[in-house]
C-alpha cells in the first residue's frame, strides 16, 4: 500500500513538472518541486558558426515567403542537430509569443548572438527590413568563417612541426645529451659553448622549484591581464594597439569599414534614417576607438553637419580613408549615399579579401624559416659534441 501511494505521488510530481514552454524537465520530491528554465541553463552556452549562419539563412528564406517569426522559428527548431540551439530557438519562440521584440529576446544568449547581430535586427524591427538585415548578417558570417578557417588552414602546417620540433628537442635533450655529458666530464673534457648554453637551458626546466615560480608568476600576471582587458582603460588601450599594428592593424580597420558601410547602406537604401544607422553601427563595431568616432560623428549630424563632414572633423577620423569621405561627400550631394555606401563597401571586402591572401600567404614561410633557425641552433648545439666525441675519446 505504502509502495502505490508513493507512485501515485511520483507521478502527480511528473504531471506538475511538465513544461507549457521549452523548460528543463525534473522528477523531484513533492515537497521541492522547481521548473528549471533552458534560458537558465544555456545562457553562457556556445554554438557552432555554422549552426548560427544556418539559422540566420533559413529565417531570412522564411520571413521572405511570408511565414510568421514565431512559426518560422519553431520550424528552424524541429530540424536544429543540436539539443541546446534547438532549445534556445524554442526558448526565443516563447519570448517573441509573449510579446518581446525579437532583438530583445536574442539579447538573453550573448554568447550566441553578438552586438551586430542584436543590434541589426533591432534596427530592422523599426524599419520592417529584416529580411535585408538577415541576409546582409549572413554573409558576414559566412565571410567570418571562411576567414577563421583560411587562418586555421594556414596554421596547422606550422603547428604540426612546432610539436614535432619540441618532442625532438626534448628527447635530445633529456636523453641524449646527458650521455655525451657523463662522457665528457669523465675525460675532463669541456662541452662546445653552444651546448654549454643548452645544457644551462636544459637545468632550468629541470628545475622543479624555479620552474614552479615561473608557471605561478606567469598565471598570476596572465589573471591581472585578463582582468585588466576587461576595464575601460584596459579595452581602450588594447583596441588602440589592434587598429595600429602593422599589417594585422590595416586589415582590422578594413573589416569594421566595411561592416560599417554595409549596415549603413542597407538602412539608407530602406529609409532607416542616418541617425539610427549610425546608432546602429556603433553597437555593431567592437572597438572603442571606432566606437568613440561613430559617437561623435552621431552628435555633429545632430548639430547640424553632413555625415562627411562630421567625420572628417570627428576624433579618430584617420581611421576612414580620406578617399571614403570623399566619395561620402559626392553621395551626399548627388542623394545617393546608399548606393555609395554600397560600392565602398564592396570595395573594401575585395581589399580585404586580398590582404588577407596575403598576410596567409606570408605566414606559413615565415614560420617555417624561423622555426628552421632554432631547430637547426638546436641541432648544431647537440651534434657538435657528437663530432667532437673521438677526439675526447682518444685524449
Amino acid at each position: 500500500m505504502g509502495q502505490l501511494l508513493t507512485e501515485m505521488q511520483d507521478r502527480q510530481v511528473e504531471t506538475l513538472t511538465q513544461p507549457v514552454g521549452p523548460v528543463l524537465r525534473r522528477r523531484t520530491p513533492a515537497s521541492a518541486v522547481r521548473v528549471v528554465p533552458w534560458s537558465e541553463r544555456l545562457y553562457k552556452a556556445r554554438i557552432k558558426s555554422s549552426d548560427l549562419i544556418l539559422f540566420a539563412t533559413q529565417l531570412a528564406v522564411m520571413l521572405d515567403s511570408g511565414v510568421v517569426l514565431s512559426d518560422a522559428l519553431d520550424a528552424i527548431a524541429e530540424q536544429a542537430g543540436d539539443a541546446r540551439f534547438k532549445a534556445i530557438i524554442l526558448n526565443i519562440s516563447e519570448r517573441v509569443k509573449g510579446g518581446d521584440n525579437f532583438s530583445k529576446a536574442l539579447a538573453a544568449y550573448p554568447c550566441i548572438f553578438s552586438n551586430m547581430f542584436i543590434s541589426m535586427v533591432k534596427a530592422s524591427e523599426a524599419s520592417g527590413t529584416m529580411v535585408d538585415m538577415l541576409t546582409v548578417l549572413t554573409g558576414y558570417l559566412n565571410f567570418e568563417a571562411e576567414t577563421r578557417k583560411r587562418i586555421k588552414g594556414a596554421m596547422t602546417y606550422p603547428i604540426i612541426m612546432v610539436l614535432m620540433a619540441i618532442a625532438a628537442t626534448g628527447t635530445l635533450m633529456f636523453f641524449v645529451l646527458p650521455r655525451f655529458m657523463r662522457i665528457y666530464e669523465s675525460r675532463g673534457a669541456e662541452l662546445p659553448k653552444l651546448t654549454r648554453v643548452l645544457v644551462a637551458g636544459s637545468r632550468i626546466l629541470g628545475n622543479v622549484e624555479l620552474m614552479t615560480g615561473i608557471i605561478t608568476t606567469a598565471i598570476v600576471v596572465g589573471g591581472f591581464l585578463y582582468y585588466w582587458s576587461g576595464t575601460t582603460t584596459g579595452r581602450r588601450v588594447i583596441d588602440h594597439i589592434k587598429v595600429h599594428i602593422p599589417v594585422i592593424g590595416s586589415m582590422f580597420v578594413d573589416m569594421v569599414v566595411t561592416r560599417s558601410m554595409r549596415i549603413m547602406a542597407t538602412m539608407v537604401n530602406t529609409g532607416v534614417r542616418l541617425l539610427d544607422a549610425i546608432q546602429v553601427i556603433q553597437g555593431s563595431v567592437d572597438n572603442y576607438s571606432f566606437q568613440k568616432l561613430w559617437a561623435e560623428v552621431h552628435q555633429r549630424i545632430q548639430d547640424g553637419y553632413q555625415l562627411s563632414e562630421a567625420i572628417l572633423i570627428a576624433e579618430g577620423s584617420n581611421l576612414i580613408a580620406p578617399g571614403i569621405i570623399q566619395m561620402l561627400r559626392a553621395g551626399e550631394k548627388s542623394g545617393r549615399l546608399g548606393e555609395v555606401c554600397d560600392k565602398v563597401s564592396v570595395f573594401y571586402e575585395k581589399k580585404l579579401e586580398a590582404s588577407i591572401r596575403n598576410v596567409m600567404t606570408m605566414i606559413e614561410p615565415l614560420m617555417i624559416t624561423v622555426l628552421g633557425a632554432i631547430i637547426g641552433t638546436l641541432a648544431i648545439a647537440l651534434l657538435l659534441p657528437v663530432f667532437r666525441i673521438s677526439s675526447v675519446i682518444a685524449h
